[in-house]
């Protein structure tokens, strides 16, 4: 008989758990968003939030969401997903899996898919009813990947740093 710790994180909560601290970093006042690419063999690839390219001050632009003009953050905010992805430097995405802390929109769900992500595990979809993701979800079905709501454990994960 082993005695192996029997209460340590699954694999889901764990990644889950890298993609919700990564939405800490981002600067939107509204909603932080964050994501994790993850390899099939469970290794972790990349990760993203949602915030500027690089170069563009996140005190120079908007954070509005609403603005005259082209001041408002829909116009220069990268979402987590693309980010993610937009970050990866070691070649192909090819099969890899997708945890992210929000259901994904239709532009990052295009970039999900040509990047070759099968498998998407997100934690919250309260836009789940708007035509960007039901359009994301049309192409995700028709593409073959799989997508699933995380399944919270109610288990508290705190970090004393």
């Amino acid at each position: 008989m082993s005695d192996k710790r029997q209460d340590y994180i699954s694999w889901d909560e764990y990644f889950m758990g890298v993609a919700m601290l990564s939405a800490m970093r981002s600067k939107d006042p509204h909603t932080q968003v964050g994501a994790c690419i993850v390899s099939q063999d469970n290794k972790i690839l990349s990760m993203g939030y949602n915030g500027f390219p690089i170069g563009c001050s996140d005190e120079e632009f908007p954070w509005a969401r609403e603005g005259e003009g082209i001041d408002n953050k829909y116009f220069y905010t990268t979402h987590s997903e693309l980010n993610a992805i937009l970050n990866y430097r070691g070649g192909s995405l090819e099969g890899a899996k997708l945890y992210v802390t929000l259901f994904p929109c239709n532009e990052c769900c295009k970039a999900i898919i040509q990047a070759g992500i099968r498998t998407v595990v997100y934690d919250c979809d309260k836009y789940g009813a708007t035509p960007s993701v039901c359009a994301s979800k049309r192409m995700m079905d028709a593409a073959g990947i799989r997508y699933y709501r995380y399944q919270r454990t109610g288990r508290e994960i705190a970090l004393a740093l």
